[in-house]
């Protein structure tokens, strides 16, 4: 159990009220993690601006990375989340537990995304030139490496947020590997 509170709309800043408006208009409620993060009267907006920038990854490839990158992390706040909205995306129960471990049976070019996701966060960037290379030879370009470069710190900081204050899971809690 955390001793990281929650807080409600009524206890966080002016700026993170609206937030959390947005937020209940947009998906319906405000997700545990981020009214934790409100704490701050500057991280929650900072957070979603960041998280919520273009990219060239797809809504599917960002739950590749996110999936992938949670479990590396053990984060069981992100892989519960990323389950469901990997669910949204179209990704099965089975495809979801593969993605985690990091591979795609089903498909090559999402199974090297899972796995370059995957090496690039737990070898802290230090990754072969094979890797890149292979990444490459399915089809992404420079811009996608950039692009999931920018996506694994996001779900990163996620995860070091949730595996610092483990607050409350209020999403389905995704099956243990």
């Amino acid at each position: 159990m955390s001793n990281f509170s929650v807080p409600t709309r009524e206890q966080v800043s002016e700026n993170n009220q609206a937030i959390f408006d947005n937020l209940q208009k947009a998906v319906g409620f405000v997700p545990n993690i981020y009214a934790a993060m409100a704490h701050s009267k500057n991280a929650l907006g900072s957070y979603l601006q960041f998280s919520g920038s273009e990219t060239s990854l797809t809504k599917k490839e960002k739950e590749v990375v996110d999936l992938a990158v949670s479990q590396l992390n053990g984060c069981r706040y992100c892989q519960s989340a990323h389950t469901a909205i990997g669910k949204m995306n179209g990704f099965t129960d089975e495809q979801i537990l593969e993605l985690r471990k990091g591979n795609a049976s089903w498909d090559n070019k999402t199974s090297v995304l899972a796995q370059t996701a995957r090496s690039i966060a737990d070898k802290r960037g230090q990754v072969s030139e094979s890797e890149v290379e292979a990444f490459y030879a399915v089809g992404y370009t420079k811009e996608n490496l950039v692009d999931l470069i920018v996506a694994i710190g996001i779900i990163t900081v996620t995860n070091l947020f949730h595996n610092v204050t483990n607050v409350a899971i209020d999403f389905p809690v995704a099956p243990e590997l």
